[in-house]
């Protein structure tokens, strides 16, 4: 049997957390970020989602310790609840992960786009009312193809690419954080909040999840480790990634509030950060460096995505939760060949899909993560960990069902609507059909034995 290379460190452990956390969407919901708490406001509301996120981390790190699995969460579920609810977890986990990829490659050709307007001609048709144009397209499937290639080809090539353009983006960040303090103003930050305190810190929290969710992605590569990783680097690499989420936002937020005034970001514009900037600096080029972080961020995530995504089929399937066609590892290239194929393949098609189509289905995805999260938690409670880790789980608990529960109560701004349910009942329909293409008379091989959850 051909197990999968171990090949990564703890740089490359942080590097697809953190990939997977940051890609495009602090340059698209910036306005919305501040328009929601105003900027002292949004620092308090992402530190206090992540301070919150702490302990949900602490937990992960315990269980990939104990249970090494590329399966995750649906690993972790499986030790203590019925196959059933196993699948469910993972599918729902494969949902947010793998929702991400054609959602980066479309941002590829909108990133693009802006630079280069020529791009946005030959527009092929529209879904609720947003165009799709060729260009567009095809650099989707051009992005497509590489990293699919890439990651098919061995882990090392695409862990590479994953450091390479996390510290890259990490640089570029801080140059234009640094050009745009040259040219802002202290009065830019007044008023500090948009609403009362409170409310500020609360609204922008509400979206702190989905932003920087993503840490959890570790455990998916835990079968990779290369010899003699240690196993608390695990948590380490878990921590690292909500820490530097955080700071990085702080970092964004801080500028682009020096830069302009907050009330002045024009949520009509396609990349109003850029625009602030822009106008700070009068001068183009911030620009370019801006979208070209951007497409750097767009790349990492994008490939950190596909692991992950991969990782999680492929080891479904080897617990027989999928076909198992799905579990075959290349024999030289030592990856789970057949499984990137199938991500990469999806990709390509949901990229005909367009922005319209993909919002309801990414609503569904926000809260995939809190499912995976609260399941993790339950599985951690039920190891019977010392006195600390069940208030770990407890907490965990509590807080993922409340972001589940504001998603789905309907009396609840934000609440899902029929488009979304829509969605999550054909995202269920093709679990259904999944699941039944598992095999029949299936025993599992023996796997890792649970650690001691205390240690």
């Amino acid at each position: 049997m051909t197990h999968l290379a171990r090949k990564l460190r703890l740089v490359d452990y942080f590097a697809l957390g953190f990939g997977v956390m940051v890609g495009t969407a602090w340059l698209v919901v910036m306005d919305d970020i501040l328009k929601r708490g105003g900027p002292l406001g949004a620092i308090l509301g992402f530190t206090l989602g992540a301070l919150i996120l702490l302990p949900i981390g602490y937990v992960y790190g315990q269980l990939v310790k104990a249970i090494p699995d590329a399966a995750g969460e649906a690993a972790y579920v499986a030790r203590f609840f019925p196959p059933v609810v196993s699948f469910a977890t993972g599918w729902m986990m494969f949902l947010s992960y793998s929702l991400t990829c054609p959602f980066e490659a479309l941002a590829a050709g909108r990133i693009t786009g802006y630079l280069v307007p020529s791009l946005n001609s030959h527009e092929l048709y529209r879904i609720g009312g947003y165009p799709v144009y060729l260009p567009h397209v095809a650099l989707g499937l051009a992005l497509t193809l590489v990293l699919t290639w890439l990651n098919y080809r061995g882990i090392q090539a695409s862990a590479r690419l994953s450091k390479t353009a996390t510290f890259t983006f990490l640089t570029l960040v801080l140059i234009f954080a640094l050009a745009g303090a040259r040219h802002g103003s202290v009065s830019n930050f007044f008023p500090l909040f948009s609403h009362s305190p409170l409310l500020s810190i609360l609204l922008v929290w509400q979206v702190v999840p989905w932003l920087v969710s993503g840490f959890e992605s570790v455990g998916k590569c835990a079968e990779e480790a290369s010899p003699g990783f240690a196993d608390r680097n695990f948590s380490v690499a878990i921590l690292l990634t909500i820490f530097s989420g955080l700071i990085f936002f702080w970092v964004v937020i801080g500028s682009v509030s020096f830069v302009a005034p907050w009330q002045s970001l024009n949520s009509n514009l396609q990349f109003p950060t850029a625009v602030a900037f822009e106008r700070a600096l009068h001068a183009h080029w911030i620009v370019v460096l801006i979208m070209g972080s951007a497409l750097v961020a767009l790349v990492q995530a994008f490939n950190a995505n596909i692991i992950a995504s991969s990782r999680l089929l492929y080891a479904m399937s080897r617990h027989n939760l999928l076909n198992p066609i799905m579990s075959r590892v290349h024999p030289r290239n030592q990856t789970p060949s057949t499984a990137i194929i199938a991500v990469g393949l999806a990709t390509a098609a949901t990229i005909f899909m367009g922005e319209a189509l993909l919002v309801p289905i990414l609503e569904v995805g926000a809260i995939s993560a809190a499912v995976g999260w609260m399941a993790a938690c339950a599985s951690y409670y039920r190891m019977k960990p010392d006195r600390f880790g069940r208030g770990a789980a407890i907490f965990g608990l509590f807080v993922t069902s409340a972001m589940v529960l504001v998603k789905l109560l309907p009396w609840i701004p934000g609440h899902f609507t029929w488009h979304e349910w829509l969605a999550l009942g054909i995202w269920a329909a093709l679990g259904i059909a999944a699941r039944a293409s598992r095999e029949r008379n299936f025993q599992e091989q023996p796997d890792l034995e649970t650690a001691d959850a205390a240690n």
